[in-house]
């Protein structure tokens, strides 16, 4: 057996590794909610969203930033080929629709005297009802 030449460090690790994946990124966007692309190739377009991932920040919206991947079959059933599938984009580039005028608004948090947080929308003051 090797004598080690060095001691092993006691203790916990000076820098945290993963200290970056556990911050999430407040997002006011949610899954189902309406939203308007506000910048890049898709500027203008509307959909619904689909995914959204808190620890990067990025949401997926339907029919939003189509991206070509080449996919192998897995399982001899499975089909080979260049499939469409949406990728996901920074929350910051989109903008949620308000439900009353149906303009691209940003959204404010409002406490009620009950003590529940709601989203409301900023142009019109509407409280935006949450989708499921």
């Amino acid at each position: 057996m090797r004598i080690l030449k060095h001691k092993k460090t006691a203790g916990r690790r000076l820098t945290r590794r993963h200290a970056i994946a556990i911050e999430r990124v407040a997002i006011p966007i949610r899954k189902g909610d309406t939203v308007r692309v506000m910048r890049g190739d898709d500027a203008g377009r509307e959909g619904e969203v689909i995914r959204v991932y808190p620890k990067t920040g990025r949401i997926t919206v339907k029919g939003i930033n189509i991206v070509k991947k080449h996919q192998r079959a897995r399982r001899p059933e499975e089909q080979s080929g260049i499939i469409e599938r949406e990728a996901a984009v920074h929350h910051s580039n989109v903008m949620l629709i308000d439900p009353k005028t149906g303009a691209a608004t940003r959204v404010r948090f409002r406490v009620d005297k009950d003590g529940t947080k709601e989203r409301v929308a900023a142009k019109s003051g509407d409280a935006i009802p949450v989708t499921r």
